[in-house]
């Protein structure tokens, strides 16, 4: 405080002089810490006449009581929540540091909607948090509302099984764990539950798509998808008292060229039919050489749908094969099956390492069932690290630009941030945002809504349950 010289050498108080000298250590905070205005050196006014008169600041009058309400008139710049209350808390907006809630279901479901389509696309760099989001804002979270279940695809190892397997074990069930060597469980590609409500067509179409990830995502041709209708048809039909299983198609690949339905054709033809079926035998020959315990016979019973959370553990699965593309189609199909017949609840589906669903051959098979799977109550969560591996104008492309809730955790690479801007119609500015993101915090898009930066916030339990599996195994 100053003071200067006025009439009669009398001094002059400046009682609104800004505080002079530099702020102590303990007023400069931390390097990282954020910085509160209210705890900053301001300029605190004195209440006692006399202290200002020594050259104090002047007497303060005493703030007349109100309330919250009554003055939010006086701050104009208040910044509203990104979403509503409805559905489950994801975490807190960074900008208004309010509670972000959101569920695709219960966004699907309200009037007017917020989202055209429950699909989910959660993409971000290794460590940056997309499985402990996926576990609390997809699994345990949606669980605690009424009518609803998960089933998960379930890729990440942790301690030997997949990282999944406590949090089923927690709800009361064993996962189902799927391994190469055949000491695990089998599907069943001609399960009749797959062919309820599609019949043969659908059998088919999970065989070519099988076939055609055999052969590295080669496609078959005509003739290949012919010979492979024909031999389904004659096993189904010729197999009483049993379920057919894939072994018994083999020996009708190829020989059925001179079937009475084929007899029109020349010889020429029939001898390509032949050709074509036997090429489609090889190939699934070798499949079941490989894989046999996997695809080998009907389907075990452990595989059920009647928890609240069923883990299909594919953790175990050789990545370099198409055993774990081939298992998450099959367990696709099986699971749209066995829904048809038990409705009544909303099925979150969780596929971990989601790229193998709409990177490859297997997204035909999820896009023709889009509309299938609204009508079943089913949500798809796919969980991936980068989408500028999906080819332009894929079956794939189409299925990430169909979800209606995006979250984008750290891209480090500025040609896969910019590729997440374009395709979800983000800001520009946030490209940069997403390069920069903490562990933790993720870009949030749902329906029509701009984007919004949420920092993910976890409950002590909930670190405890996504972080390990070992927490759950005793339950506290």
């Amino acid at each position: 405080m100053t003071n200067r010289t006025g009439i009669w050498g009398l001094p002059v108080l400046r009682a609104f002089a800004p505080p002079t000298g530099t702020p102590t250590n303990a007023d400069s905070p931390a390097s990282g810490e954020e910085v509160l205005p209210w705890v900053q050196p301001g300029t605190p006014l004195r209440t006692r006449a006399r202290r200002a008169r020594t050259g104090f600041y002047a007497p303060a009058l005493t703030g007349a009581p109100t309330t919250t309400r009554q003055a939010e008139i006086l701050n104009t710049a208040l910044i509203g929540p990104p979403t509503g209350t409805r559905g489950v808390v994801n975490g807190r907006d960074v900008l208004s540091h309010t509670p972000v809630a959101h569920d695709p279901v219960t966004a699907y479901n309200t009037h007017p909607r917020e989202v055209s389509s429950p699909n989910v696309i959660i993409m971000g760099d290794v460590g940056a948090g997309k499985s402990t989001h996926t576990k609390a804002n997809q699994v345990l979270r949606p669980l605690l509302l009424k009518n609803r279940r998960c089933v998960v695809f379930d890729k990440k190892d942790q301690a030997g099984e997949g990282e999944y397997s406590g949090v089923t074990r927690r709800y009361g069930y064993e996962p189902i764990k799927f391994t190469a060597d055949g000491s695990g469980t089998t599907l069943n590609l001609l399960d009749p539950v797959i062919a309820a409500g599609t019949g043969v067509t659908g059998q088919a179409r999970l065989l070519n798509t099988v076939t055609r990830l055999a052969r590295a995502d080669t496609p078959l041709n005509e003739w290949e998808e012919e010979a492979l209708r024909a031999a389904l048809r004659h096993t189904i039909d010729h197999t009483d008292h049993r379920t057919p299983v894939l072994a018994d198609v083999l020996p009708n690949l190829g020989t059925l060229a001179d079937d009475p339905a084929y007899r029109d054709l020349s010889a020429t033809a029939r001898d390509e039919l032949h050709r074509a079926g036997l090429s489609v035998r090889w190939t699934l020959n070798g499949l079941l050489n490989e894989y046999g315990g996997l695809l080998d016979g009907e389907t075990s019973r452990r595989v059920d749908l009647s928890g609240k959370l069923t883990s299909f553990d594919i953790s175990q699965l050789p990545d370099d094969g198409p055993a774990v593309p081939v298992v998450m189609a099959i367990g696709n199909m099986w699971m749209l099956g066995r829904l048809r017949g038990d409705r009544g609840h909303a099925t979150t589906v969780v596929y971990e390492e989601g790229w193998h669903m709409v990177g490859g051959p297997t997204a035909h098979l999820i896009k023709a069932n889009q509309k299938l799977s609204r009508g079943l109550g089913i949500s798809n969560v796919f969980v991936m690290h980068k989408g500028t591996d999906i080819p332009p104008g894929s079956a794939g492309l189409a299925i990430i630009q169909e979800a209606q809730t995006v979250c984008i955790y750290r891209q480090s690479r500025p040609e896969d941030a910019y590729w997440c801007q374009q395709t979800f119609g983000l800001a520009p500015e946030t490209a940069d945002t997403i390069q920069r993101l903490p562990d933790g915090h993720y870009i949030f898009k749902y329906g029509i809504h701009p984007e919004a930066h949420v920092q993910h916030i976890l409950s002590p339990w909930e670190k405890e349950v996504t972080t390990t599996d070992e927490a759950l195994t005793t339950p506290t």
